[in-house]
């Protein structure tokens, strides 16, 4: 993939005015490919394939759900059979360990089944409205879809908005993060074989200044889908409101993850480690502040630096490789900010550094961090996507609802505690998109997704999945003329 290329309107392009960036192993600093820069010409290319292939295209517009839920079912088998290709390409793009990586694709694959399934499930209703009419509500796609996609699943991330959208019979331009493009790449190929036909899909690479900017601003554009930063976020929705477009933002957190005294003591803290240092820390819903009981916070906290110091740091094909390194250089830099201000406001328990590992040169690559602070540290307060965590006292459970829900964001939580009860009040009195009871991180393709407060607007995944790329259409009938 030296030499990669844009998909517009079945055919693999390069950008209209010939331009191409590098994409970097995050590993080791090398260029590994270069992709094509997308400007707003490349954008009205692809919009206009897909609004093209939507209004009036030969089959598209008229196929059946039986055949989207085929076309997806079959892309899952792709998928299955290109597993170990694509966690490997993966792991190259974005860093990850390669068994994290093998997860995620797997996941992809049963994305891809999941809506494959649901393409045949949509389904409207017959309120009544009394004996002399007949209201039929029917659903109908939503139309040109533009899926915004970040750099932390690349691949996960991309078919968590293409495979609802195709299965609700919608189009969709698909921009990756200008980090990672390179698997969502292998998405054209991968559903041209499954039989898609051309113009429902279309995969645009560039930044997001350039290319995404016009993508969501095109008034041929019913829907936006974006993940991604809080900040990004904003200026998606403001340009969005020229339009009126429907939005679904997926943003960030700043994740509580709550630890009580009579919690599984090692569980917790295993649990707590993987839920900061999990992907790098990369990930919107990171448990970043762990909120620990006082009794045990002393013992908590030594716990939580001997399982930190037992991160083995390394590239992601490395098979004993725990945590890989950062997505790039300037995310780098932004998490060695974060640690800057930590040790002014804070005290440093374990120290972030970059290794001296001559292995690992020329990669960006940064340790775990663990610091005791207070809940209005900066570093408990912004989100940072690094594998910095920071460790509060509480002394009872109505304190730390109070804490846990002093945020800006509420997209995660997690609970510890082997008492029932306790966990379920905690849990309602949350204001958190998911909460997890003595787990943390998983997110079911079953299940919604999605944040309160600033971490979002709408659900991605589960029913609500398909229901966002979805219109209601009442259609009302007199029985009396």
């Amino acid at each position: 993939m030296d030499d990669a290329r844009m998909y517009v309107d079945g055919e693999w392009v390069d950008a209209a005015g010939g331009g191409r960036f590098e994409v970097v192993n995050p590993a080791t600093g090398e260029v590994i490919a270069t992709v094509p820069d997308a400007g707003a010409a490349d954008v009205e290319r692809a919009v206009d394939a897909a609004r093209r292939t939507f209004d009036q295209g030969d089959w598209w517009p008229r196929t059946s759900e039986r055949e989207r839920g085929r076309i997806l079912l079959r892309a899952a088998e792709i998928v299955r059979r290109e597993h170990e290709r694509l966690a490997r390409l993966e792991t190259t793009d974005c860093g990850k360990p390669i068994g994290e990586a093998r997860d995620d694709i797997a996941e992809v694959a049963f994305m891809f089944e999941y809506y494959g399934g649901w393409a045949t499930k949509v389904h409207g209703e017959i309120p009544p409205v009394g004996p002399d009419a007949l209201s039929l509500v029917v659903k109908e796609p939503m139309g040109v879809v533009a899926a915004i996609t970040p750099w932390n699943y690349p691949m996960t991330m991309a078919v968590q908005k293409v495979a609802p959208a195709i299965a609700a019979g919608c189009t969709v331009i698909l921009k990756p993060a200008e980090q990672t493009p390179l698997t969502a790449l292998e998405l054209p190929g991968i559903l041209e074989e499954a039989g898609l036909p051309r113009g429902v899909l279309q995969v645009l690479t560039g930044f997001g200044e350039t290319a995404g900017a016009p993508l969501v601003a095109s008034p041929k554009v019913d829907k936006v889908g974006f993940t991604g930063s809080r900040d990004v976020g904003k200026l998606v929705m403001r340009s969005s409101a020229d339009t009126l477009k429907r939005v679904t933002l997926e943003l960030g957190g700043k994740s509580p993850n709550i630890v009580f005294a009579d919690a599984d003591f090692d569980a917790a803290v295993e649990g707590s480690c993987n839920g900061i240092f999990w992907n790098q820390g990369e990930i919107c819903s990171a448990g970043s502040r762990v909120l620990v009981e006082a009794s045990i916070y002393d013992d908590a906290l030594a716990a939580m630096a001997e399982r930190a110091a037992r991160v083995e740091l390394g590239d992601g094909l490395d098979e004993r490789t725990t945590m890989g390194p950062l997505v790039s250089a300037e995310q780098l830099e932004r998490v060695e900010r974060y640690m800057e201000i930590g040790r002014r406001e804070a005290d440093l328990v374990v120290a972030g550094r970059l290794p001296t590992d001559d292995r690992l040169a020329g990669g960006y690559f940064a340790t775990p961090a663990i610091f005791q602070a207070t809940n209005d540290a900066t570093i408990a307060r912004e989100e940072i996507f690094g594998p910095v965590m920071t460790v509060i006292p509480f002394d009872d459970p109505d304190e730390v609802v109070r804490l846990a829900n002093d945020t800006d964001y509420g997209l995660a939580a997690a609970v510890w505690t082997r008492d029932v009860k306790k966990a379920l009040r905690t849990a309602r009195a949350l204001r958190a998109g998911i909460v997890w009871i003595n787990d943390t991180q998983p997110a079911p393709t079953e299940a919604p997704w999605g944040g309160y407060k600033q971490s979002g607007i709408g659900r991605e995944l589960g029913a609500h999945g398909i229901e966002d790329y979805l219109e209601a259409k009442h259609i009302y009938v007199n029985l009396s003329r």
